[in-house]
């Protein structure tokens, strides 16, 4: 078997300066490139001390560190798959995930633990570490004590590296499995074809519990032994002050839009940029203009999805068209179809399919819905609606499912809706989004009242802080007599979204 771990492509990359930094963050602490093989392999020995093993799960929910970054690389090493969470999720949300990846280890945030431990227990969980956004915690400090490990266990090319939950249309979220050859390959085709340099310096205010920031920023970054400017979160005046020393910053259409806001954010601020890149979310023509206005620079905008991150991308080198996706990266292959799967002429609407290297390996234990989402040719369905233009040049015009991305988060509208109508006083929901200039797209539910409780816009969104994360939970609450239907009886939200397009306008 010939080694397909992650980890060893990295390593391979690693500068051979003893002082290159990795991460430098905030607070003043660095990680160097020369410290990750001892200090990831600290934390390999804790996790086999825990009796983690190839294939075993490790479910982290914790707060951006460079103590998380070691813990997903000592992962890759022990050949665990990391599954990284939402650190907004609720007690409740968090008892699904765990019940369903069943886990031989959860790693939380010190401050969570004691609430998060019945839905632990009760998911049987036997090992339980915390770990705080300091480098404080449990695992830090049991990491220390355990014994080294120099091993980087062999995996197979198509071996499991992570599993990122998704959410779904019933409610229930899916695990997306992502290979080793997954994750590698786009890292591989994105430095590439972004033309990473070796002195590169990324400027990374994105969480790492999700695809942009932890696999297409941070990829990006090992396989070029860039130094990260590790940002706990986005903040427009830390962003402003680090930006002159920074060559890179990705981010989602919310930090553009916040640092457009400000007078500080000059031309000359971003003399040292070489890349603006946009994605998570749709980027508004207005903001792709203004920002070029401001700054002489043109956001690079591009388009991915958990399940096989970044799918297509505007060129380096060519001309950047505001509104549109770009051209499929190099070995993926992108085409537009009906639903019967029969690809459409150029220039025409339809379901966006893709193939190659970085499409993932199914939903954990869903088979069933694993086959729904795949055509027998073995092209996936993306659910996303686009038109390809006659050089193949990729737009997204709307979302099957009725999927909400909000502040780059996905939003599956029956998941709210259920919510919604257990709520008392309230006969059914229907939950959309529209635009948002901040977020891409603004959470919004309109409810009809039973007439058996006093219903307000706080009263529901009231009732609704406690059982979902923040991202889902509507900006907006709307109260209406009656939701539009077509003949069939199905709720009409072209109308609602068409209604209430203007919300946050």
């Amino acid at each position: 078997m010939t080694d397909a771990n992650l980890y060893r492509l990295f390593l391979e990359r690693f500068p051979t300066d003893p002082t290159a930094i990795l991460l430098e963050g905030v607070d003043d602490r660095q990680l160097r490139y020369s410290e990750v093989p001892g200090r990831s392999g600290q934390i390999l020995g804790l996790l086999q001390q825990g009796g983690v093993q190839k294939g075993d799960r490790v479910v982290v929910q914790v707060e951006k560190s460079i103590e998380a970054v070691l813990l997903y690389l000592a992962c890759l090493r022990a050949g665990a798959i990391y599954i990284p969470l939402n650190t907004a999720y609720t007690p409740k949300e968090l008892g699904y995930f765990l019940q369903d990846a069943t886990p031989r280890m959860f790693v939380c945030s010190p401050d969570k633990k004691d609430a998060l431990m019945p839905v632990v227990r009760a998911a049987g969980v036997p090992v339980v570490f915390s770990l705080g956004a300091l480098g404080e915690g449990e695992l830090v400090d049991a990491a220390a004590a355990a014994e080294s490990s120099e091993q980087i266990v062999e995996v197979a090319a198509d071996d499991l590296a992570a599993i990122l939950y998704t959410s779904g249309t019933t409610g229930l979220s899916k695990g997306a499995m992502l290979s080793h050859a997954n994750l590698a390959s786009n890292a591989r085709v994105l430095h590439d074809y972004w033309q990473w340099q070796a002195n590169d310096v990324l400027l990374h205010a994105l969480p790492i519990f999700h695809v942009h920031g932890l696999f297409v920023a941070l990829h990006c970054a090992l396989l070029g032994g860039s130094r990260v400017i590790f940002l706990p979160r986005f903040e427009a005046g830390k962003m402003i002050e680090r930006l002159p020393e920074s060559t890179v910053m990705m981010g989602v259409p919310t930090f553009y839009t916040r640092l457009l806001e400000r007078a500080d954010f000059t031309r000359e601020l971003c003399a040292g940029m070489r890349l603006f890149i946009s994605g998570s979310a749709p980027l508004l023509a207005d903001t792709h203009r203004d920002f070029e206005a401001r700054t002489g620079h043109r956001i690079l905008e591009r388009y991915g999805m958990t399940e096989a991150g970044m799918i297509t991308s505007n060129p380096y080198a060519g001309e950047r068209v505001a509104g549109t996706v770009g051209f499929a990266l190099p070995g993926v292959s992108a085409r537009v179809a009906d639903e019967q799967g029969t690809e459409l002429p150029r220039g025409e609407a339809g379901v966006l399919e893709i193939a190659g290297p970085n499409v993932f390996r199914g939903y954990w234990q869903m088979p069933e819905k694993s086959a729904e989402e795949f055509r027998p040719d073995g092209w996936f369905i993306t659910g996303d609606i686009a038109v390809m233009s006659d050089d193949g040049r990729v737009t997204i015009v709307g979302r099957a499912k009725d999927l909400i991305i909000s502040g780059g988060f996905n939003v599956y509208p029956k998941e709210i809706e259920s919510q919604i109508d257990e709520l008392s006083g309230i006969r059914e929901s229907a939950v959309i989004g529209v635009p948002h200039r901040d977020f891409g797209e603004g959470v919004t539910a309109v409810v009809v009242p039973d007439g058996s409780a006093e219903l307000t816009e706080q009263s529901v969104m009231d009732a609704l802080s406690d059982s979902l994360a923040r991202f889902k939970q509507p900006k907006r609450v709307f109260i209406v007599d009656e939701l539009p239907r077509n003949t069939m009886g199905k709720v009409q939200k072209n109308i609602l979204r068409d209604t209430y397009q203007d919300t946050f306008a």
